[in-house]
């Protein structure tokens, strides 16, 4: 019952990590029009969170296998609603992204500790999809946001993240109380105490960590260009607004069923067909989606069935995470791979704006970045290849 509990409270809080994550693009909208912000400032806003992302996965995994995953974890996720909150009062665009930058650190440093301590809290035979299980609370979180977008109108924008801040500032002191420690990170681990964070690339790990890193920042890469773009990208393809919308939600709710899927299928028979088929099928509908017609109803298809198998890739990606380190060192392991990942997240929307910018339509668009999809497939497949043991 308290590994059920434990893994229950990880999920909300991965619920509204996920929120929060797409509080910015719902609101963009309602903040260009109160603001009327540059482009070059615009952008400084979407970016601020993401850089606060990469420095809080690095500090949040490091100070986890130090002061244990529990106080890390609570701790971040109340700064994160904090922040969102006091996002919702920002008065111009300085300070509504220095606000976002501190939103970051937070959400950075939640993430690999909601990944290490399911790992650690799950039963062994349990713990890919239990990790899988968690994760697809982002993408559920990212559905609602979705969903706000049709709800509120952009006056109101200061609601959304009131919104996603309220939400986790209630569910921090709750998992303050009643969320267990893992077993694993409160025993006693013989030999020195602290480990430098470079024993991530020691005892024979540099080479996996090296695929888990180029995974990571590539699959992150494609799934930040497709949140950013897609809705403009189909809008230019002919959809309305509200078309779009809901493709977006379906893309959501599609990964989000499709990483609970991939999960039960990391611990069955079908593990190594599971993971082919994901990322076969990732860069095939990539191209699909490049070459289809302006269908709204095809479109929307394609789209639901692209959210499944980037998802689906994005789970096993984070269950795979916590399997090559220690206890010892799986808190700056897994924050080091989120924290190359985010860096994709940063590379990815600016590379759709730079192609964008130079005129390409939504077709080459997606035939532009294909070959950095299949990139990012081939190292997933090496990774799941030369994947070790899952060690205590």
């Amino acid at each position: 019952m308290a590994v059920r509990g434990t893994i229950g409270l990880c999920l909300l809080a991965a619920m509204c990590e996920g929120f929060d994550l797409q509080a910015a693009g719902v609101a963009a909208a309602g903040i260009a029009a109160e603001f009327r912000p540059t482009p070059a400032q615009l952008g400084s806003f979407f970016s601020a969170s993401t850089l606060g992302l990469f420095f809080g996965a690095i500090a949040g995994g490091r100070l986890s296998d130090r002061v244990g995953r529990k106080l890390v974890l609570v701790a971040s996720i109340a700064l994160f609603g904090l922040c969102s909150v006091l996002t919702a009062f920002a008065w111009d665009i300085p300070s509504l992204a220095w606000a976002r930058l501190l939103t970051g650190l937070g959400l950075g440093g939640a993430l690999p500790n909601l990944v290490a301590l399911t790992a650690e809290s799950a039963e062994a035979h349990r713990r890919h999809a239990s990790v899988a299980f968690v994760y697809s609370g982002n993408p559920f979180g990212g559905a609602i946001a979705s969903l706000v977008s049709l709800l509120v109108v952009g006056a109101h924008w200061r609601w959304i993240f009131l919104t996603g801040g309220i939400a986790p500032l209630l569910l921090a002191p709750i998992m303050a109380v009643w969320l267990r420690e893992s077993e694993a990170a409160a025993r006693p681990t013989p030999g020195p105490t602290r480990a430098g964070a470079l024993s991530i690339l020691r005892e024979g790990r540099a080479p996996w960590t090296l695929w888990l890193w180029s995974s990571f920042f590539l699959g992150l890469l494609t799934l930040y260009l497709l949140l950013n773009w897609l809705p403009t990208l189909l809008h230019d393809a002919g959809m309305t607004h509200t078309q779009a919308a809901a493709a977006q939600i379906g893309f959501n709710v599609g990964g989000a069923l499709a990483g609970l899927a991939m999960g039960q299928l990391l611990e069955g028979p079908l593990r190594r067909q599971s993971i082919l088929v994901t990322f076969i099928a990732l860069p095939a509908l990539m191209l699909l989606l490049a070459k289809a017609p302006p269908d709204w109803m095809l479109l929307g298809s394609i789209v639901f069935l692209l959210g499944c198998a980037v998802i689906a890739s994005q789970a096993f990606l984070y269950a795979q995470a916590p399997s090559g380190y220690p206890t010892l060192i799986r808190g700056v392991g897994v924050g080091a791979a989120v924290a190359v990942g985010r860096l994709g997240s940063i590379v990815g929307p600016k590379l759709g704006g730079a192609l964008k910018a130079a005129g390409h339509g939504t077709s080459q668009l997606l035939l532009d970045v294909l070959p950095l999809v299949i990139l990012g497939s081939l190292c997933a497949l090496m990774l799941a290849r030369k994947s070790p043991r899952s060690v205590p």
